[in-house]
């Protein structure tokens, strides 16, 4: 169940909103990477602190991907920089940060840098981060000292029957966890295909590619990343030139190679950018494209990695 207590946290007083709700006064809908910023993260911890939370979890990580939808430009790392190296590690669904991380990340999220998450605490506590600056706090508690301080703070903190931001749990696109039966499959698979190709996807828009084979897949199942998302493909094909040869006229698709070192990229591009692909992945040794339609993508498998009891907490 979600929190009992749910508030909207803005800097957008409600006299200035229309008959249909719509703010139209004159507040920017941008962070102001100052003192309305500050305010708002004082509110949230006031909230935390009523509600005796200290730590939260990282919940449906995201970061930018072929499309930035953020206000303000996307910074180099998404604006993780100084929380999280830049592989990333410690940033995965179920992990578990401290408050002031927590606070830091909404900063990223308020300032559209990149990077995107729910932050929970069970069923006790929940901070999700909207457009233009709205903010939505969950608690078990009341926490009528944390509105009074959110006040005082110069926000608006307006109670809701829930945040329109919290995970529908009976919507996920992917059930099937990756436990011993799919290694199974994916042992039989490379027994008559001697190589297939794996999309680790780690947090939302970010992947890792392997070129699985039967020596090295215990390897590479033993450094995937936590409840990520896998997806097994037929392997690249040496043929690169046949591979852009066949790609479509118009539209987009995804394209992945391996350098001369082993090194797996991908790309999305568009027939505008065809002939700087070419250039690009001249040295490849192996590529092929995945078109972006979900309708269109048909892997071989399809599962999100469980938790080390065995049960499928991701929500993908």
């Amino acid at each position: 169940m979600p929190p009992s207590y749910v508030h909207r946290i803005t800097k957008y007083d409600p006299a200035d909103r229309d008959e249909r709700g719509y703010y139209i006064g004159a507040e920017d809908t941008v962070s102001d990477h100052g003192p309305v910023e500050a305010a708002y993260l004082a509110a949230i911890a006031a909230f935390a602190e009523a509600s005796d939370i200290d730590r939260l979890e990282i919940r449906e990580p995201a970061v930018t991907g072929f499309v930035h939808f953020g206000v303000e430009p996307a910074v180099e790392g998404h604006g993780l920089g100084g929380l999280f190296p830049p592989d990333l590690t410690g940033y995965h669904d179920g992990a578990e940060v401290s408050l002031p991380v927590a606070l830091e990340l909404v900063r990223a999220m308020l300032r559209d840098q990149g990077a995107w998450c729910r932050l929970e605490a069970g069923d006790e506590f929940s901070v999700h981060v909207g457009w233009d600056q709205y903010v939505y706090v969950g608690s078990n508690q009341p926490c009528e000292q944390a509105v009074a301080r959110t006040r005082e703070l110069g926000l608006f903190p307006e109670p809701l029957t829930a945040s329109p931001y919290a995970a529908e749990f009976n919507e996920a696109e992917v059930t099937e966890p990756a436990d011993e039966d799919f290694w199974t499959r994916v042992r039989t698979a490379l027994a008559s295909r001697q190589t297939l190709l794996l999309e680790e996807t780690y947090v939302a828009n970010a992947a890792r590619w392997h070129r699985l084979t039967p020596a090295n897949l215990d390897t590479v199942r033993a450094g995937l990343g936590p409840r990520a998302l896998l997806t097994v493909w037929p392997d690249l094909t040496p043929d690169v030139d046949a591979v852009l040869a066949a790609l479509p006229e118009e539209g987009s698709v995804e394209f992945v190679w391996e350098a001369q070192d082993g090194t797996i990229s991908h790309a999305i591009v568009d027939d505008t950018e065809y002939e700087e692909l070419a250039a690009q992945v001249a040295d490849a040794r192996a590529a092929c494209a995945l078109p972006l339609s979900l309708d269109e993508r048909d892997p071989l498998l399809h599962a999100a990695l469980p938790d080390s009891d065995g049960v499928l907490r991701a929500r993908w």
